[in-house]
């Protein structure tokens, strides 16, 4: 299965926990692609300080379930805290399609329901993919024009 994962981190050493993060990544599949990293500004939430995004593609033979857990792993080992909703955070990963799947449970959304509203997502998505995009929704460069 296919993967486009979203990395984003605003504290520590944010290139390094990145990177760090794509490693971790790798042991788990074969990534095919990574994008350039991106300074953003936060979106929603408390105040807190800019963001280093980045996306990549991966492919793995886990469910997508099986693969979120993964990534939910490797942000608790970078230190992950979830004590504030869209807040500051060392590592986020966040899993923006899995293939073709449109799927919403209680664990699981996808494709991820903001994805396409956000360019901190789309424009390193479009940069390893310019023909991305979202399942049920579009092409990625529509949603940056």
């Amino acid at each position: 299965m296919k993967f486009v994962v979203s990395l984003g981190s605003n504290l520590g050493n944010r290139h390094d926990i990145l990177q760090r993060a794509i490693e971790s990544i790798r042991l788990i599949s074969t990534i095919e692609a990574v994008s350039s990293f991106y300074e953003t500004a936060p979106v929603g939430g408390p105040e807190q300080p800019d963001y280093i995004n980045a996306v990549l593609i991966a492919s793995a033979n886990f469910s997508p379930e099986e693969f979120l857990q993964k990534l939910n792993e490797i942000e608790n080992e970078a230190g992950r805290v979830r004590e504030v909703r869209w807040g500051a955070r060392t590592l986020d990963l966040d899993l923006i399609t899995a293939d073709d799947v449109e799927q919403e449970s209680e664990f699981l959304t996808l494709p991820h329901p903001r994805a396409h509203e956000r360019a901190f997502v789309l424009q390193p998505w479009l940069e390893i993919d310019p023909a991305a995009y979202i399942p049920g929704k579009g092409a990625v460069v529509e949603f940056l024009c």
